[in-house]
């Protein structure tokens, strides 16, 4: 059962940052760059930093790379970081090389997490902290295409 939850997790997880890798989709849109990397990849430092309903884009892409740090901080320690949520959302304005550092620093924490998956020795917690992140991962998809939109 736990190798089959973890293929799953991963499977999900991917499509959730990299996009559907079918013509058809989990629960994505099933087009090019549905994934929040491809939300990202092309938008400019300019428009991640608009306030959107008092957020911009920036402080969403670093709040899903903190949450996702936290997530694989308890999957190599066992036990859960402190963390300041409130802090994760302070990111305002951001230059191109800031922006270009919050989009590597998640590539990073989504690639040690795809890694971390199959580490896991599996109990309640680390299965409701695994679905807890697909969860967070995808409101914050649907959040970042909504500001888009916007």
């Amino acid at each position: 059962m736990a190798h089959a939850l973890q293929e799953s997790l991963k499977l999900l997880l991917k499509e959730a940052f990299e996009g559907p890798s079918e013509e058809w989709s989990w629960f994505t849109n099933a087009e090019e760059n549905a994934g929040i990397f491809g939300i990202l990849e092309g938008l400019p430092a300019e428009k991640a930093s608009l306030s959107r309903n008092g957020s911009t884009i920036a402080a969403h892409a670093d709040h899903v790379r903190y949450h996702m740090w936290g997530t694989n901080e308890f999957l190599r320690t066992g036990t859960f970081p402190d963390m300041d949520w409130q802090q994760s959302w302070q990111i305002n304005a951001v230059n191109e090389a800031e922006w270009d550092d919050i989009k590597q620093a998640l590539v990073k924490e989504f690639n040690t997490l795809l890694a971390g998956i199959d580490q896991v020795q599996w109990d309640e917690a680390h299965a409701n902290e695994m679905l807890g992140s697909l969860a967070h991962a995808a409101y914050h998809l649907g959040a970042l295409k909504q500001m888009i939109k916007a």
